[in-house]
């Protein structure tokens, strides 16, 4: 049976408490309702994670909670904390569910989304991924340790601005 990954870049976050780490930044208001947004547009076309694998910053698991989705298993991490592509790909590799969601952070969630992709999808911000942005790929393994670069079939590309609010 096929596997499907949900690679998201956390909603935005604010900037209005400077003396907060970069780890511990939250959601803005924009943030909080482009989560949302997200999360019901994942609903609606049916493409719901099993599993989660999501960096442990503040902005990301606020971003996970304000999706409103469920997962089996949920795993927060510091090695998706402004992970690279390659660490991306050897936690995917781990992952056992049957629908992956991986939360995380730019310039390493672009990357790894350009390069596990059998085809871009015609979209002007695919390759700078913007906060929010999802993309759901396709693979056609049974098990993740089978899963190579350039491989997966995009389904479905959007950012926030895009979906109602």
């Amino acid at each position: 049976m096929p596997r499907t990954l949900i690679l998201t870049r956390h909603a935005k976050s604010s900037w209005d408490n400077p003396g907060l780490s970069d780890h511990a930044r939250p959601l803005n208001k924009r943030g909080r309702k482009s989560a949302a947004a997200i999360g019901a547009w994942l609903k609606e076309k049916g493409w719901l994670p099993d599993e989660l694998l999501c960096s442990s910053s503040v902005r990301t698991r606020e971003t996970w909670e304000r999706m409103g989705l469920e997962a089996e298993k949920q795993v927060f991490t510091d090695d998706l904390y402004h992970a690279p592509p390659d660490r991306m790909f050897r936690l995917l590799s781990a992952a056992t569910g049957q629908t992956v969601l991986m939360l995380g952070h730019n310039p390493g969630i672009a990357g790894f989304a350009g390069a596990i992709v059998e085809q871009a999808p015609m979209h002007d911000r695919f390759f700078d991924y913007p906060t929010g942005a999802t993309t759901v790929i396709r693979f056609g393994i049974g098990d993740w340790r089978d899963v190579s670069w350039r491989s997966g079939k995009v389904l479905g590309f959007v950012i926030p601005r895009e979906l109602p609010e």
